[in-house]
């Protein structure tokens, strides 16, 4: 659970301290990629607490999906269809429900936590 937090910590502060700007027309792509990698984050830490979590399932989903996202996000460019948001809808659903069963764990185990102390 503790790879994808300090990856996602070292990447925002990668991100943050090196002053790289990205130009506007690659802002789509940008934008499903970063969304496409907490997808993957998220996943990862979810199955961190699930103790499943396996690091080549976690790098090769990283890669893939910010792959198949900026992919989507091109055909979409050159067909002039916003495809992208097919992307945008399936991770974002992915992220949400990883980030509602993390929450719920982790309230599980503070209420195990609290009960054994009382």
């Amino acid at each position: 659970m503790l790879i994808p937090i300090l990856g996602l910590v070292v990447g925002i502060l990668l991100g943050l301290l090196t002053g790289i700007t990205i130009p506007l027309q690659y802002s789509t792509y940008t934008a499903v990629a970063i969304l496409a990698a907490l997808d993957t984050v998220f996943g990862g830490i979810r199955s961190g607490i699930e103790k499943t979590f396996d690091m080549e399932v976690f790098i090769t989903g990283f890669f893939g999906n910010a792959l198949l996202a900026a992919a989507l996000t091109y055909l979409g460019d050159r067909l002039g269809l916003p495809i992208y948001y097919a992307a945008i809808f399936a991770f974002g659903v992915r992220l949400f429900q990883n980030f509602a069963i993390i929450r719920r764990d982790i309230i599980v185990k503070s209420r195990e936590a609290k009960n054994k102390v009382l």
